[in-house]
């Protein structure tokens, strides 16, 4: 969430930065309401010195016996304006709120300006595009031919969009997962969490899920508990409504947790498959960060998502977001995008995204600084260290083999229990 004082000091400059992410974006309701505010304060003040004035003639008029009625009267009045005022001042409060729940994050100024995901700037490539000899397949026919896969029977246990993992399938996604893990906890000094897998509406507030993506989540009917979208939800609230001392950053944590997303709106796109389901598993990162160095610890985070693809052999380019294409809460995102050759083109495989301070005023997340000076909020960053479904679909691609079997990443062998191939 922005700041109300920083867009009552700087609307121009503010809006002009939103308005880069959207031309359609406009401050002027937000400004309306917190100009009426001030005014209907300016009231209240005026009103409460007029009452606190007469209430300290009242006794002095009453020792000099003189009658004091009009006076009580007019103070009875005032009190019943201003009672009215207040609740007016609580009503604008929760408006001005409601408006800036819905106003997106400031883009950091040194980021290209564009409309759609075409402006986007490449930053750098790893690898090369995988070449075959022979026809290739999709990993949606790899893994069903080699029977570790099974859409058609997730299908029927719950619906479209889901899909099964099976015997060596299933070991292979729990060994990617347990790669993942093992790489950022013993070389990137992460703490892993095992965080719940459901979350109250305060949690979806604080990373900015709600209320702007109600429609995107899994809620459930019998309490306010929403499935998680991403364990970016949970483990940034860790320390929701706390205060950290500077000592103690910056906090890295990641986490394994299935995910489940409505992908509302994305009907057509990427449905076969593991690129786009209602459930995935993904291995996420989250770090707490002060101010001054939160563009340090993004690029370390995006690095340390590289690592992972680099580690498995993956063929990969990372893409530097344009103000139109970054999320909601984001001021900057690389996302990390692997081959697939069934769509001979780069695939999202991890986001790495700065949020400044936007999560952290909503969740009331801050530290002490060492100098003692007043509380200031963290900064908050994440990524996905990887999407494990997406990471399984770019190895079966990949990795295959003229005859349909896939070879397994040596990363990944110890794993696999020292297996090299997944065989008919």
């Amino acid at each position: 969430m922005l700041d109300i004082k920083r867009i009552r000091k700087n609307p121009e400059e503010v809006e002009k930065l939103l308005k880069s992410r959207n031309p359609d974006l406009s401050l002027d309701k937000v400004l309306e309401l917190d100009k009426k505010r001030r005014e209907k304060l300016v009231e209240v003040e005026n009103m409460k010195a007029e009452q606190n004035k007469e209430s300290k003639q009242v006794p002095l008029l009453k020792k000099e016996g003189k009658d004091v009625t009009f006076l009580l009267q007019n103070m009875k009045e005032l009190a019943e304006k201003i009672k009215v005022l207040d609740n007016d001042v609580k009503e604008i409060d929760f408006k001005i709120e409601e408006e800036l729940l819905s106003i997106p994050n400031t883009p950091n100024l040194n980021i290209a300006v564009g409309l759609s995901d075409a402006d986007n700037k490449e930053v750098r490539r790893w690898g090369e595009p995988t070449k075959f000899d022979f026809e290739p397949k999709a990993h949606w026919e790899l893994g069903v031919d080699l029977n570790i896969l099974d859409f058609e029977r997730a299908t029927k246990i719950t619906g479209t969009r889901f899909s099964m993992f099976k015997g060596i399938g299933a070991r292979l996604e729990r060994s990617i997962t347990a790669y993942m893990l093992d790489k950022h906890t013993i070389d990137h000094g992460f703490t892993e969490i095992a965080p719940p897998f459901m979350v109250n509406r305060d949690s979806m507030f604080g990373t900015g899920q709600l209320p702007k993506f109600e429609e995107d989540m899994f809620k459930l009917n019998q309490k306010d508990y929403y499935l998680i979208p991403t364990a970016e939800v949970p483990v940034t609230n860790i320390y929701r409504d706390e205060v950290l001392e500077e000592t103690d950053l910056p906090i890295y944590m990641t986490a394994y947790t299935p995910c489940f997303r409505a992908e509302a709106g994305s009907a057509g796109r990427d449905t076969r498959g593991l690129i786009r389901n209602h459930q995935f598993d993904k291995v996420e990162m989250v770090m707490y960060s002060t101010p001054e160095e939160s563009y340090n610890q993004l690029e370390k985070l995006t690095n340390f998502a590289e690592e992972i693809l680099k580690g498995l052999g993956l063929p990969y380019r990372v893409v530097e977001l344009c103000t139109g294409d970054i999320g909601f809460s984001s001021a900057k995102t690389y996302d990390l995008e692997v081959w697939m050759p069934s769509y001979n083109r780069y695939v999202e495989i991890s986001s790495c995204s700065n949020f400044e301070d936007f999560q952290a005023r909503r969740a009331n997340i801050k530290y002490r600084p060492d100098n003692k000076g007043k509380l200031e909020l963290i900064h908050t960053l994440n990524g996905s260290g990887l999407a494990v479904g997406r990471t399984f679909a770019a190895i079966l691609e990949n990795c295959q083999q003229k005859d349909g079997t896939i070879l397994i990443p040596k990363a990944l062998q110890t794993y696999m229990r020292g297996m090299e191939k997944i065989n008919f």
